[in-house]
Order: C-alpha cells, then sequence, then structure tokens
C-alpha cells in the first residue's frame, strides 16, 4: 500500500513538514494550497527537495467552489484554474482535488454540474492534469460521494475522476459497499482520518477534530476492505485536521500518522480475510485472502499479554518509595548483583526501584522526583512482540546485560514509559528474579502480608499526546480501549481512558490531566527555575494499584507500620451511608481506614490510596464478585484530597 499525507495534518513550514515525512517513511504527500503560498520555496525547489526526500507529490489541493455557478463565475473559475493547472506543471504534480461547492449562490442542477465539471476536465487535460471531484460531507447540494461518483461518470472523461475521503463518508453514515462497485480508473485518490463519535455540526467536527486512525470510532478497516475491493491501486493519504496535532513536534506526529497507516493496512487486511467478497463466497472457493491489485501488508502477530511482570519506579532518591513499599507489606528482595535496582514483592506484584534512574523525570524535569518509569509485561514470544512494535515505529530502548541475565526486549511508549516484554510464566514467577541478592525480607511473616498481584496502572498524558498513546497501546500491545470517562478534579476535567485485555489480565488507565496554574515555588520544578509567577503546569500523579485478597486486613497491617493514607473527609461517609446503606459497624471500618467503596451490579470494589512521593502514589484494591471498575465514582474524592494535600506542601505564598 501506498501512503501518503497532505502538509495541513502536521505543524511547521512546508520544508520542515515535508523533512518530517520523509523521515517518517511516507511515500508521498498531498500539498495544501496555504503551506505552498505562505513558504518561501518555489515550487521548482519543492520539487527538488521532494525528489531529494524520495518523496513523490501526489495531490494539490484543495480547488474549491467550482462546480453549479452562473457563467461568468465559471469563466473566473477557469481561470483560476489554469493558473494552478500551470502552478503544478512546475511542481511536477498531476492530480488536484476539487471540492463540491458549499456556497450559498450554487445553482441546484446536475446538468449543468456535468457541464461544468467536463469544461474543467478539457482544461485539464491540455495541462496533463487528472481532477479528482469530491463530495464535501456539507457540500451545498453534492454531499454524498456516490451522487459526486454519478457526475463523474456523467461527464465520462478520462481527466475526471472522484476522491473517496473517509470522513466525508462516515461521518454522515453512508455505507461503504457501493465503493466495489465503482470503476477503479474513476478512484483517482482516497483519504483517511479517523474520528471520535461527536454530536456538532460536521463542518466543526471536519476542521478540529479529526484524528489519525485508530485513535477514533470510525470503522476504516471496512472502508479500506471496500477500496481495495474495488480495485484501487493508488495511494492511501491521511487528511487530518486537528488543532492539537497543529500545535504539536512536526516529526513526533509524522511518526504518529505514519504507525496509524501501518495499523490500518493491517486492519484492513484483516477485515478482508474475515469479510470474503460474495462472488468468492458463491463459489465455494477455499478459504484463503484473494488476490487485490493493492497488496496490504500485515504485521509480526502476537497475543494480548497475559499480566504484568513488573512495575518500575525511577528514583535517585528512593527512601520515599521505599518506605511506602514496606508498609503496604511489600518484602525487599535485595539488589541487582550488575545493576543499581532493588526489587520489592508482594506475592506476584513486583516493584523495581531503579537507582540509576538520574535521567530527567519524564513528568516534571526534576532528576531526583520519583515517578513510574518502565512496565513489563509477560508475553508469549517477546522477540516477535518487540519486532511487532518496532514495525510501528517505537523506539528500541535495550538496557546492559551480562552474559548470565535476562535480555528483556524494551521500546518506549510516546509519554517515554519504557515497555519491556517478558517470557511470561504459568505459575506467574519471574525467572529474572534469580539476579537479585537475598534481601532483608522485612515484610516476611508479618502479620497482615497477603499474596498480590499488581491489579492496573495509571499513567498520565501530555495533552498533545493522549490520542497517540491510545493508538500505540492498541497497536503495539494487542489492548482494547475502553469507553473514556470524565472525571471532575478541582483543577478541571480529567478525561480517563481504559486500556485492557479481554481477561482483564492488563489493566492500564491512560489519564489526560488539565492544566493547572498557580504561582509559587514547586519541588520537582526543572532546576534554576525558582520563584515561578504564574506558572501552567501539570499534575503528573500517577499511581499502581495492587489487589489483595483482603483490603481491610491489609489496611490494618498498613496501619500499624505507620502508612500515611491519603485522609477521607467526613462528608465522603455520609454520602456513601447515604448511597448504599451500609452494615454500620462496616461502614465504621471503611472510615477508620480511610477505605473507600464501590458497588455495582456485579460486585464490590474496596480500595485506599497513599501519599504521593513524587509523582507517584499506591493503590491497593479489593475485587468481589464480577465487579469490573475502577471505583470512578470515588475518583473526585481522591483528586480534591490530594489537590488540598498539594497545596498544604506547597503553599502560596
Amino acid at each position: 500500500m501506498r501512503t501518503g499525507i497532505a502538509t495541513v495534518c502536521l505543524s511547521g513550514t512546508l520544508r520542515e513538514k515535508m523533512q518530517a515525512c520523509a523521515t517518517a517513511g511516507f511515500d508521498g504527500i498531498e500539498i495544501f494550497e496555504q503551506d505552498l503560498v505562505t513558504s518561501p520555496l518555489s515550487p521548482e525547489d519543492v520539487r527538488k527537495m521532494a525528489a531529494d526526500l524520495g518523496l513523490s507529490l501526489d495531490l494539490y489541493q484543495p480547488f474549491r467552489d467550482f462546480d453549479s455557478v452562473p457563467a461568468d463565475v465559471l469563466a473566473a473559475n477557469l481561470r483560476r484554474a489554469d493558473a494552478k493547472f500551470r502552478l503544478m506543471s512546475r511542481l511536477g504534480m498531476d492530480t488536484i482535488l476539487v471540492c463540491s461547492n458549499v456556497a450559498t449562490a450554487s445553482i441546484d442542477d446536475d446538468g449543468l454540474r456535468a457541464e461544468q465539471l467536463a469544461a474543467l476536465a478539457a482544461l485539464a487535460q491540455d495541462h496533463g492534469v487528472k481532477v479528482a471531484y469530491e463530495a464535501l460531507a456539507w457540500g451545498k447540494y453534492v454531499s454524498d460521494y456516490e451522487h459526486a461518483h454519478r457526475l463523474v461518470a456523467a461527464v465520462d472523461h478520462p481527466n475526471l475522476g472522484t476522491c473517496l475521503d473517509s470522513f466525508h463518508i462516515l461521518s454522515r453514515d453512508w455505507d461503504t459497499a457501493p465503493i466495489e462497485a465503482f470503476t477503479p480508473e474513476k478512484i483517482f485518490f482516497v483519504q483517511v482520518a479517523d474520528a471520535p463519535k461527536l454530536s456538532m455540526d460536521v463542518l466543526s467536527w471536519s476542521r478540529h477534530y479529526r484524528v489519525f486512525p485508530g485513535e477514533g470510532e470510525f470503522s476504516l478497516a471496512k472502508f479500506l476492505g471496500h477500496v481495495v475491493r474495488a480495485g484501487y491501486t493508488g495511494p492511501v493519504s491521511l487528511e487530518v485536521f486537528n488543532d492539537v496535532f497543529r500545535q504539536s513536534d512536526v516529526e513526533r506526529t509524522a511518526v504518529d500518522a505514519m504507525r496509524s497507516l501501518i495499523w490500518l493496512e493491517e486492519q484492513g487486511a484483516k477485515w478482508l480475510d474475515a469479510n470474503p467478497a460474495a462472488e468468492t463466497v458463491a463459489s465455494g472457493a477455499a478459504a484463503g485472502r484473494r488476490r487485490y491489485p493493492m497488496e496490504l501488508a500485515t504485521l509480526p502477530q502476537v497475543a494480548e499479554p497475559a499480566g504484568f511482570n513488573f512495575a518500575e519506579v525511577g528514583a535517585a532518591d528512593t527512601a520515599g518509595v521505599e518506605t511506602l513499599l514496606g508498609q503496604l507489606g511489600f518484602s525487599f528482595n535485595g539488589r541487582h548483583r550488575t545493576k543499581n535496582v532493588q526489587l520489592w514483592t508482594m506475592g506476584h506484584a513486583r516493584v523495581i526501584i531503579n537507582e540509576d534512574s538520574a535521567r530527567e523525570s519524564r513528568n516534571s524535569g526534576a532528576a531526583t522526583a520519583p515517578a513510574i518509569s518502565a512496565l513489563g509485561f509477560d508475553v508469549d514470544s517477546p522477540v516477535v512482540a518487540a519486532a511487532r512494535a518496532q514495525q510501528l515505529k517505537a523506539p528500541a530502548v535495550p538496557r546492559k546485560s551480562q552474559a548470565d541475565e535476562e535480555i528483556f526486549q524494551g521500546f518506549a511508549a510516546p509519554d517515554s514509559t519504557e515497555i519491556f516484554l517478558c517470557q511470561g510464566s504459568p505459575d506467574g514467577t519471574a525467572v529474572w528474579t534469580r539476579e537479585f541478592g537475598e534481601g532483608l525480607d522485612a515484610a516476611a511473616g508479618r502479620a497482615g502480608v497477603q499474596s498480590a498481584v499488581i491489579d492496573h496502572v495509571n499513567l498520565a498524558q501530555p495533552w498533545q499526546h493522549f490520542d497517540e498513546a491510545v493508538l500505540f497501546y492498541t497497536s503495539a500491545l494487542a489492548l482494547e480501549p475502553q469507553p473514556y470517562a470524565e472525571v471532575a478534579s478541582p483543577t478541571g476535567l480529567v478525561r480517563s481512558q481504559v486500556m485492557a485485555t479481554r481477561d482483564r489480565g492488563v489493566r492500564l488507565v491512560l489519564n489526560l490531566a488539565p492544566l493547572v496554574q498557580r504561582e509559587g515555588t514547586f519541588p520537582d520544578a526543572p532546576a534554576g527555575t525558582g520563584l515561578v509567577e504564574s506558572s501552567q503546569r501539570r499534575t503528573y500523579q500517577e499511581h499502581i494499584a495492587f489487589a489483595v485478597d483482603d483490603l481491610v486486613a491489609t489496611a490494618r497491617a498498613a496501619k500499624a507500620r505507620g502508612l500515611d493514607f491519603l485522609q477521607i473527609p467526613a462528608n465522603y461517609y455520609e454520602d456513601l451511608d447515604a448511597r448504599f446503606g451500609l452494615d454500620p459497624a462496616f461502614l465504621a471500618t471503611l472510615r477508620e481506614l480511610n477505605l473507600l467503596y464501590d458497588r455495582d451490579a456485579d460486585g464490590e470494589f474496596l480500595h485506599f490510596y497513599t501519599a504521593t512521593v513524587g509523582s507517584v502514589f499506591f493503590e491497593m484494591v479489593e475485587r468481589r464478585g464480577a465487579y469490573d471498575g475502577y471505583g470512578a465514582p470515588n475518583a473526585p474524592v481522591r483528586h480534591a484530597v490530594q489537590y488540598d494535600h498539594l497545596h498544604q506542601l506547597n503553599p502560596t505564598p
């Protein structure tokens, strides 16, 4: 599949966009007219630069409001088109995008439209240009891609075809199956974009909320499958209007975009395999992928992770994390024999404290603040899974290992969390733990110490890369995004997106937190900043949650060890009693231990939180019955209490 991207998707100058697209691995680009008009590069410079970068120039766009106009306007439009066709000759481009008219002064007459499109096609032929006519979803009279195709067929000119844009089709819920009946030679171009399902006018939706494939909710694999069956052989190109992408790093966004097309190509191939063409079924042909002119590549196939192998907290100053883990009941299992890291365990829950993590914290820019730095996952084949991630543009992050030590396959997630793939074992043990010397085993044998597993990990995401993270964990780790939620906090709404395996062996929660504006000095601010005046900073608090069988016993033992619980207000327990009518003794226990509670039709959920150290805190949970949530009604309480605690530590002068 030939890949492309419109320059409108990216930030920066035309030169920067072209360089980023080449670096990300795109085959070609669409040049958005404004990018050329505002560039100091001449058309000849752009043409040479594209050739030097190995990029084809696939589409010049857009040409607007051409058809359905009075005669005098048509003359002006043809003069404008002639100028653009001459410009395209200098660029070495042969295809232009013409959008259906959106002007209120246009004339609703298909005969007139066909006549005027024929005149445009004839002029284009004189310049060796092809015209790809596209039905905009908000077109005044042509908003349906089948309507646009009928006009193209009526004109029947070799230089006039259609452009299929997934957003304009899927935003209107048009059926994509009719695409298969299109004459492939008349499909001049295909553009793809995803989007969340929103209730708003389609123009605003299109201009601000498109995202790359896999980051929204459109059925793009099905759309691509129908395009492939039609016999189309040209580029599949991204056209995404998104306010965030236009403000983000151009090279990073280009990589995210390329990853989305790699993912879409695989999903399209899977859809074709799962949905054989009607003629194939009717003929009783043997199962297997039918060959089409456009071949869709697949990636190394991997199963979803079986569970968490470990979680790692990086910090130069580890005392606070060590204290919290010890108070929770974790056992210290020693230091690694060649690396400056510690291992703490409770049952199959393993936490590594990396003291060599002197690089800047990905959250605050401070080297000493503890932060979640890496996650390990149990997978069937770490080498194959790592190969898949690398083909999806994930940068490798190998760690030095001695000859007799476990070699982890690793790569970096968009938020800089390091992801390591481990060979899972049926009994939940990990071979690499033998590389640690005998620890003090401080918690072993003491009351309240239970078996535990990592239940979920909550990672905060930078606002400009949230959608990228969702696609990454979907494509590279086979996690499925669940419906997202928005949680109220004192600083605004926090968007929470759960990524999980089907059996919930892995639950990863991505949080998009609001920006916080405060005045004052912060201990986790970058060195040398001193007093931060009206600074915008994000509350990058993250946590690791551990599941135990008896939370009340765990909490009592932790309290006896001096654990600093997150202090829950009395108002919460009054509300809890009003909502659930709990047994008074049980409610008193919850209040005494600062435990939170939730219940639904499937079961119950008990949990508590520790105080935050650096940007990390821990949560202990107990799931009763088939409860599958995360205590969402309690999240606003946590955010409010943490906010108060932060302000007590860092009062405004």
